[in-house]
């Protein structure tokens, strides 16, 4: 005789679904969890992140080619890569590459001035300035590549500033979490918890 089990009968609890800027927000929460339990001390982690992060602000202007000289740069600043690798996620995640990149433009344009005509200045190029490269007049490329340029030389400021900002930032929070921990770690062991190990760790 069969024997049927009731509980196979109940349906299954659905999962809770999340809107798009929801799970952005809880990949970014996730990351930074990741971050701030990762070994190598305040310094090393504050200094991976700002470097991954910083660095993620010019992957569009240079065509990710600054990935190549990623892992280099961090190794050689003495850097945590996981931390490093966290905060370009974060970074991506952030969307403030696209977001910046205008008044990157803007930004570049101010600090190396243009000397081309006015319709190349505001970064259009006449109707029929593609057409002119049939009859040998390759300006168009060198047009192009000033515009780019413009907004690597914004971008790069824009990196530098909010890598050294979000290293006293991840600083701040690192710092936070580690007393937390402690904490808790002081309530679950009594008072014969030593905390030399997790600050050593962290």
């Amino acid at each position: 005789m069969i024997k049927f089990n009731p509980k196979r009968l109940k349906p299954h609890k659905s999962r809770k679904k999340y809107n798009v800027f929801q799970n952005i927000w809880r990949a970014i929460r996730l990351n930074f969890i990741k971050l701030l339990r990762a070994p190598g001390g305040v310094k090393k982690i504050s200094l991976g992140f700002a470097i991954g992060f910083g660095l993620e602000m010019i992957v569009i202007s240079t065509a990710s080619l600054v990935y190549l000289v990623f892992y280099p740069i961090v190794r050689l600043s003495g850097g945590s890569l996981p931390a490093a690798i966290v905060g370009n996620v974060v970074g991506k995640l952030t969307f403030l590459p696209i977001v910046l990149m205008p008044f990157a433009k803007q930004l570049g344009a101010w600090i190396y001035p243009s000397h081309y005509p006015v319709h190349i200045r505001g970064g259009r190029l006449h109707e029929h300035s593609f057409m002119e490269l049939f009859h040998g007049n390759w300006s168009v490329f060198r047009d192009l590549l000033h515009g780019g340029l413009h907004i690597l030389i914004g971008m790069s400021i824009f990196g530098v500033v909010l890598g050294i900002i979000s290293y006293f930032v991840i600083q701040v929070l690192y710092n936070r979490s580690l007393h937390k921990r402690l904490e808790k770690r002081k309530l679950r062991h009594g008072a014969g918890f030593s905390p030399t190990r997790l600050l050593k760790n962290g």
